[in-house]
């Protein structure tokens, strides 16, 4: 039984992994021979940069309308609100499933993640001058237009992100300490689902931007606290405002939480690239800059960290790269 009813049992992850199965097979995991010497220890990498949209949630929104198909409950229109990976799942999922699709963005969105949107179909409107601008705003033309607004945190959502936790924890049994990402928390949600669904013993540390911390302040505070964003770097986990839902399955759960700063983001990035010659988004590398972070804690342990996307603008990487 999972520890709250909002977390899929073993069997329903086991079910989301056939359905994320049809588009893309399990991803990779690797043991970096030089990441794990920058850390001092082994290091585990996921390679969620190698989904067919470069992050993890393209799992999500498959599940997603997968569970509103089974329903008989597929809308004609769907809209939703992201800074780009999310849009890009639920982009990808509507056009499998034959449902037109909008996507709020805010203005000046990365360039890339936009061209991927529309590419996959999105028809894109840019408003707002954050996330939790956009959102609200798709919320109204969902309430105006009739058409079906998709969440960006929600159960049928847990169940498809949960399986590259259970793919992992499922390819590493021996990992001690894993650091997740926290944008709007499903990333999280979806590691503790799966650490619980199969009984693994690993701690697992959440991490947010040192310019965007309203998970960190909400956990310590017992309530949402809303922060201001000015992460330059990491915008997949540029929120504003907490979910009360991905609260109460962290708080409980998380081991403890880091904050990272755009600085070590643009370190770890560089690492990663320098080591692996993948390229890692700010928010896809802020696991591994959690861990170096923390590495002075970590001697003789099995470390699990997650490129959790890889959509990062060629300017943008260019100019980190050369720093």
């Amino acid at each position: 039984m999972s520890a709250n009813p909002l977390l899929p049992a073993l069997s329903e992850i086991e079910a989301a992994a056939q359905v994320v199965y049809r588009e893309f097979q399990a991803t990779p995991q690797y043991r970096w021979a030089l990441l794990s010497q920058r850390l001092g220890t082994d290091c585990w990498v996921k390679h969620e940069n190698h989904t067919p949209v470069g992050a993890f949630k393209i799992r999500g929104g498959l599940t997603y309308f997968h569970q509103l198909s089974q329903h008989g409950a597929l809308p004609q229109r769907v809209i939703s609100a992201t800074r780009g990976n999310h849009g890009q799942s639920i982009g990808w999922a509507a056009r499998a499933y034959g449902v037109q699709c909008s996507i709020v963005v805010p203005l000046g969105n990365s360039p890339e993640k936009n061209a991927a949107m529309r590419a996959l179909g999105v028809i894109l409107i840019e408003h707002g001058s954050d996330f939790q601008e956009s959102r609200e705003h798709a919320i109204g033309l969902a309430a105006q237009s009739g058409a079906h607004m998709v969440p960006s945190f929600h159960p049928d959502l847990l169940k498809g992100v949960s399986t590259y936790w259970w793919e992992f924890f499922k390819a590493v049994p021996q990992l001690d300490v894993v650091y997740v990402p926290i944008g709007q928390g499903s990333g999280a949600c979806s590691a503790i689902a799966a650490k619980l669904a199969l009984g693994h013993q690993a701690k697992i540390v959440g991490v947010v931007s040192a310019h965007a911390t309203t998970y960190a302040d909400s956990l310590a505070a017992g309530r949402i606290v809303e922060a201001p964003v000015s992460t330059e770097l990491a915008d997949g986990m540029a929120c504003r405002v907490a979910d009360q839902a991905a609260l109460s399955i962290l708080a409980p759960q998380l081991d403890h939480i880091v904050k990272v700063s755009d600085a070590e983001v643009a370190q770890a990035m560089r690492s990663i690239y320098t080591d692996t010659h993948n390229a890692a988004e700010g928010a896809g590398a802020a696991s591994f800059a959690a861990a170096l972070q923390e590495r002075g804690q970590l001697k003789g342990r099995c470390v699990g960290t997650v490129i959790s996307g890889a959509n990062v603008d060629a300017a943008v990487l260019a100019k980190v790269l050369q720093a």
